[in-house]
């Protein structure tokens, strides 16, 4: 009887501290098969990531593998040395990881650290690394590779560098892929690509994948089986069909309803009535970022190359409601959202915020300062490694004078950990003692704690479970309806756009090609590219 590619018996972990020990995985077990792919879902902290870096042994010191075993193959792989498990890593185990940023290095172009991978687990010539690694980046969903694979890191959006990681981790074709949250920064359309190349890799090699997400649509669409998790330990496991429809534990029927859909169509009362007074107004926005040249070629007199980001964008958000703004990796999103928040300054057009330009002098600089934050789409990169989380949340409150003593800030911050979820006690720690969707939450938490009327969301909940998901927009509604927050909205899910917008914008190429209100988007879809992004969302019902 052949073994399976990936055998985990009563797997423990524990992590010694000074006042006790701490076990994030109590007594795990599961198979994985040649050519079958496990999702494992969860909330943040439940263990899913721990899993998966238990298994290919990258745990954080000082963190250990303290019972049970780890089998690939059929052979022992947890108590190998640290030499012969690193001969492991990339040829025979993928690793796919939650943030691409760790996984890249800046200083290397994207073709460099391809090729490096390649030659060094399989016997090629730098030429024909070259050409695989190209292939890898077509096949990954980088359009023009062969243009960009001379790229560094920082000149690709978030969804294009999590597509080079896939292709880095399915580059020697490996018998088990470990993905962590491998779709959690792409757009849907991307996504769809990414599915489809995990399943070709399944299909071809008999790879097998432990797909570690909190998107139970990308588990309904790729998955054969589930494994729930919670607190450490596996509360269920089953085929994807019978999990989904028929739940048995209490804590995987709460996951399951927690989930948003595209097609449920949730609009509340607030939305029909009349509009409100316009309170974001954003005209003819354009951004162009020099593309080339450098000073050499100023000095030659040749003009630079100059790349249109953001094209004649206008859209208007009503006092107290939710814009939101779909499309695919590099549509544009995220520097509209810089332009407006005051991060990028724009090449032509004017943002708005309650009938000032934000960028038109000193005194709209300052109200930007004040009225305006935002929730960047990166956790790990927006929190400072080095300040304490009580540091981080205060700092808007001491920088705006908007608290005046110690006990005061200490009591503001408490009761915004407690309205994101967390615990007041996680204010003495730093962020790398959190999970990405913990961290995700402080970040949440940073951004309320100046009171402003104007928030920028770009991809809040793309790091969250979705029932933490859930929790974060009934939160981010009530603050709405509480304190009439308005909102831009930025995100790759579109049950969250539908979910939360009064209107909806559709971007694509840094064009803005649709844009109305959100029912009547989604529901008569006049442009293609509008069409093609709703298909492509992926659905529970098929599976259920």
């Amino acid at each position: 009887m052949t073994p399976p590619v990936l055998k985990v018996e009563n797997l423990v972990v524990d992590f010694p501290l000074r006042r006790g020990n701490f076990r994030p995985l109590r007594g795990v077990s599961f198979e994985i098969a040649a050519g079958e792919v496990l999702g494992v879902v969860g909330e943040s902290g439940a263990g899913k990531s721990m899993t998966g870096a238990a298994v290919i042994q990258l745990i954080e010191p000082p963190g250990r593998i303290t019972g049970g075993a780890v089998y690939l193959s059929g052979t022992r792989i947890d108590n190998l040395p640290e030499a012969e498990m690193a001969t492991l890593r990339g040829k025979r185990i993928g690793l796919v990881t939650q943030d691409p940023l760790t996984s890249l290095n800046p200083l290397f172009t994207i073709g460099d650290q391809l090729v490096e991978t390649i030659r060094q687990h399989m016997d090629l010539t730098a030429e024909k690394a070259r050409e695989r690694a190209i292939s890898l980046l077509t096949e990954a969903g980088i359009p023009d590779a062969a243009g960009r694979i001379d790229a560094y890191p920082h000149q690709f959006s978030g969804g294009m560098r999590q597509r080079v990681v896939i292709a880095l981790a399915i580059a020697a074709e490996p018998e088990l892929v470990i993905a962590d949250e491998p779709t959690s920064a792409l757009d849907v359309s991307v996504q769809a690509q990414i599915i489809q190349v995990l399943k070709d890799l399944c299909a071809r090699r008999g790879t097998a994948i432990m797909l570690i997400t909190h998107d139970m649509g990308v588990i309904a669409q790729i998955a054969d089986r589930v494994m729930v998790m919670n607190q450490g330990e596996v509360v269920e496991t089953g085929p994807v069909g019978q999990i989904i429809r028929n739940p048995q534990a209490d804590y995987t029927q709460k996951l399951i309803a927690s989930i948003p859909t595209i097609r449920r169509g949730v609009v509340t009362q607030a939305a029909v009535v009349a509009r409100p007074e316009t309170h974001v107004q954003v005209e003819n926005l354009v951004c162009d970022f020099n593309a080339g040249g450098g000073l050499i070629a100023r000095m030659l007199g040749k003009s630079p190359s100059v790349f249109r980001a953001v094209n004649d964008v206008s859209f208007s958000i009503p006092k107290g409601k939710t814009y939101g703004l779909v499309g695919e990796s590099g549509s544009g999103k995220s520097t509209c959202a810089r332009m407006i928040a005051g991060l990028i300054r724009p090449t032509a057009g004017r943002v708005l915020v309650g009938g000032k330009d934000v960028w038109a002098d000193r005194e709209g600089a300052e109200q930007r300062r004040r009225n305006v934050q935002m929730i960047f789409q990166d956790p790990y990169a927006s929190l400072n490694p080095r300040w304490r989380v009580k540091d981080i949340i205060a700092e808007p409150l001491k920088a705006l004078g908007l608290a005046s003593g110690g006990s005061e800030v200490t009591d503001r911050v408490a009761g915004l950990l407690r309205e994101v979820r967390l615990d007041p006690s996680a204010m003495e720690k730093f962020p790398h003692e959190f999970s990405g969707g913990q961290r995700q939450r402080i970040a949440i938490a940073r951004a309320l704690s100046s009171q402003p009327a104007f928030i920028v969301c770009d991809e809040p909940t793309s790091a969250l479970d979705v029932s933490v998901q859930a929790q974060v927009l009934d939160l981010m509604a009530r603050l709405q309806e509480e304190y009439g927050l308005t909102y831009l909205l930025i995100s790759h899910n579109l049950a969250v756009i539908r979910q939360m917008a009064l209107d909806v914008g559709v971007l694509h190429r840094g064009v803005l090609v649709e844009s109305g209100p959100v029912d009547q988007i989604f529901d008569n879809p006049q442009a293609d590219y509008t069409k093609m992004l709703l298909d492509a969302v992926p659905d529970l019902a098929a599976v259920a």
